[in-house]
Parts: C-alpha cells; structure tokens; sequence
C-alpha cells in the first residue's frame, strides 16, 4: 500500500494529479479511515503498476 506523496513520487508528478487519476478511477484506492476524521487512503502496489502498464507507449517499429 502506497501513500498518495508516495506515488506522486513514483509519477514525478503533483499530489493533486494523483487525486485526479483517482477521481477518473484510473487509479485504485483503499481507505483506511477509522472516524470522522481525515481519510487515510492508500493506493494497492499492484493498482499502480497496472496503471502505468495501461499508460505505457509501445516503441515505434523503425522503417526500412
């Protein structure tokens, strides 16, 4: 399990764009909140490498 600072880490990108992958639900989410308090929402090691295969670029076939 994952914290959103880090796999915005792992992304190089902005926590806030992390939330926004998981509003869009590309990215899956736990939440660990135990009361009314601030949620505690983690993202599951395998949901995030699933979606970075999702975004990943097959190479360009070089032509002859």
């Amino acid at each position: 399990m994952l914290s959103i600072p880090a796999v915005a880490a792992v992304l190089d990108v902005d926590r806030r764009t992390v939330y926004r992958f998981i509003a869009a639900g590309y990215l899956p989410i736990v939440d660990l909140r135990t009361g009314p308090g601030r949620s505690r929402v983690r993202v599951p090691a395998a949901g995030l490498d699933e979606f970075i295969s999702s975004r990943a670029i097959a190479p360009a076939v070089a032509r002859r």
